[in-house]
C-alpha cells in the first residue's frame, strides 16, 4: 500500500512534514504519496511573505525548502483553497491522512478603547511582502508612528518605516511597494514594550541590524529602562536575551548623530487608550508606565499616564490562526485543538487520519528548528494511526476533480517558471529578483 497524504499548506511546517514523511519511508518500508494544497500559486508561506525583504539570509530556508518539493513522492498543487476549491470530506476520498498546517496570519488584538483606529502588522507586512491577495497600496502620510510589541515583527515594521524607498530597492520588492515606500513621510518611529528591556524578545542578530542603516539612528530612552533583580535572574537564564539587553544598554544615552529618521525604543510602556480625531484619524496614543511587582515578569500600571503625538499605530503583539471550515477551533487559544497533532473533536477524542503541524497546531511561537520538531511529532502519530481509507487513490483522481471544477492548480513546475520570470525580472534592474505582486501576473508566469 502507497500512504496517500494531502497537507494543507505549503509554509515551512507544511513542507517539513512531507520531508519527514518522505524520510521515514526508508525505515517503515511504506510507500507515500504526498500532495500539499496551498491557496497562493507560490509555496513557502511566512517564509515568501512574513520575511522583511531586507532580511535575505532568512529566506536562504526556502532552498532547502525547494528541495523537498522537487522530490518525486511530492506534488505542489497551488491556487488551491481550502474550504473552497475542496472540503475535508472531499479530501477524505482521495487521501487516507490529512495535515493542517495552515499557520497563522492574523494580527492580535491590543482589547484597548480605540483599538480600531490601530492598523495591524501582518497586513502591512503582507503589503510590504507583495503578497497577491492584499491591496497595493498602504497608507504612509504621518510623520510619527507607533509600533505596540517587543518581537522580531514589531522590529521588521519599525525598520522598514523608518528606512528610505531607495534603501530598499536592493532587495525584491516590486514597483507598487517601492512607490509606497518613496513617497512616505515618516522621520519617527516610536515602539513601546509592556515590561522591562529585560523581557524584550528581539533576537540579538535582529536588534543590531536595527542600526545599521545610514539613515536610521535608534534612541533607547531611559525612561522606564530599570532592571530589577527579577530581571536579572530571568536573563541569567536567556542567552539570547542578555545578548539582547547588552545591546540595548550600550545604546542609552548615546549621543544623537542626526541621522534624518529615528527609531525611539520605549521600556515599561503600556498602551492604554488610542484617540483619534473627529474624522477617526490616529491623534494620540496614551500609555501608562508599568512595573514588575512579581518573579514573573508580568507587570502592572503605577498611574503614570504619558501622551504621545502619533498619526499611526501599528499592532505587532503577535498573530493568530482562524477557523477552518469542517475543524474545530480553539477561539482562546486560536489554535485546532490537539493531542501531539492528533486532531481532537468536541470530547476531546482523536478524528482518524485529521492532523496538525506547525503555528495553527500550538500556536505562533517558536522558530524554524521548533517547526521541525513539530512537525515530527504530529508525522510519528500520523503513521502510527493511519491506514488505507481513501476510496480514490491516484493522483490523477485529484487531478481530475479539480479539472472539473475549473481549478487552475499551479504545479511544482508552474511554481518553477514563477520563479524564473522574478529572477529575470531582478536581472534587467541588477537585482536579485523582483517580486510579482499580483495574482493573475503570477498565473500568467505560470502557465507561459
Amino acid at each position: 500500500m502507497t500512504l496517500r497524504v494531502a497537507i494543507v499548506g505549503g509554509g515551512p511546517a507544511g513542507i517539513y512534514a512531507a520531508d519527514i514523511l518522505t524520510k521515514a519511508q526508508e525505515t517503515t518500508g511504506t510507500p507515500v504519496s504526498v500532495d500539499i494544497l496551498e491557496r497562493l500559486p507560490a509555496p513557502f508561506g511566512l517564509v515568501r511573505y512574513g520575511v522583511a525583504p531586507d532580511h535575505p539570509r532568512i529566506k536562504e530556508i526556502i532552498k532547502a525548502l525547494q528541495r523537498v518539493l522537487a522530490k518525486p513522492e511530492v506534488r505542489f498543487l497551488g491556487n488551491v483553497e481550502y474550504g473552497v476549491d475542496v472540503k475535508l470530506e472531499d479530501l477524505r476520498e482521495f487521501y487516507d491522512a490529512v495535515v493542517i498546517s495552515t499557520g497563522a496570519m492574523a494580527d492580535r488584538d491590543l482589547g484597548i478603547p480605540g483599538e480600531e483606529a490601530s492598523l495591524g502588522a501582518a497586513d502591512f507586512v503582507s503589503w510590504y511582502d507583495a503578497h497577491p491577495d492584499v491591496p497595493q497600496t498602504w497608507p504612509l502620510e504621518a510623520t510619527s508612528v507607533a509600533v505596540l510589541g517587543v518581537g522580531n515583527v514589531a522590529l521588521d515594521v519599525a525598520r522598514v518605516l523608518a528606512k528610505t524607498g531607495d534603501e530598499m530597492l536592493v532587495t525584491d520588492i516590486p514597483s507598487h511597494v517601492h512607490a509606497g515606500l518613496l513617497a512616505k513621510t515618516i522621520t519617527d518611529v516610536h515602539v513601546f514594550a509592556r515590561r522591562g528591556p529585560a523581557y524584550a524578545k528581539f533576537s540579538p542578530l535582529e536588534l543590531r541590524e536595527l542600526n545599521h542603516s545610514p539613515n536610521v539612528e535608534v534612541i533607547v530612552h531611559p525612561e522606564g529602562f530599570d532592571v530589577d533583580a527579577h530581571g536579572m535572574e530571568h536573563i541569567a537564564q536567556h542567552k539570547a536575551q542578555k545578548m539582547v539587553l547588552n545591546t540595548l544598554t550600550s545604546w542609552v544615552g548615546a549621543d544623537p548623530v542626526g541621522k534624518p529618521h529615528r527609531i525611539h525604543l520605549h521600556f515599561a510602556e503600556a498602551p492604554t487608550e488610542i484617540l483619534t480625531d473627529a474624522d477617526g484619524n490616529v491623534t494620540t496614543l496614551r500609555t501608562e508606565r508599568t512595573h514588575s511587582p512579581d518573579e514573573d515578569g508580568s507587570v502592572v500600571g503605577t498611574g503614570q499616564v504619558t501622551n504621545w503625538d502619533v498619526q499611526q499605530v501599528y499592532r505587532a503583539i503577535g498573530y493568530r490562526s482562524t477557523p477552518l471550515p469542517g475543524l474545530p477551533f480553539d477561539e482562546r487559544a486560536a489554535v485546532i485543538p490537539n493531542d501531539g497533532g492528533r486532531v481532537l473533536d468536541l470530547d476531546g477524542n482523536p478524528i482518524p487520519g485529521t492532523f496538525v503541524t506547525g503555528w495553527i497546531k500550538r500556536g505562533p511561537v517558536g522558530l524554524i528548528g521548533h517547526t521541525k520538531s513539530d512537525a515530527a511529532e504530529t508525522v510519528g502519530h500520523l503513521l502510527e494511526s493511519t491506514t488505507e481509507t481513501a476510496t480514490a487513490r491516484r493522483p490523477e483522481d485529484v487531478d481530475a476533480y479539480f479539472a472539473e471544477r475549473d481549478v487552475q492548480v499551479i504545479t511544482h513546475e508552474g511554481w518553477e517558471r514563477i520563479d524564473a520570470h522574478e529572477i529575470a525580472l531582478g536581472q534587467a534592474e541588477d537585482r536579485l529578483r523582483v517580486k510579482l505582486g499580483e495574482r493573475a501576473q503570477m498565473m500568467a508566469a505560470a502557465r507561459s
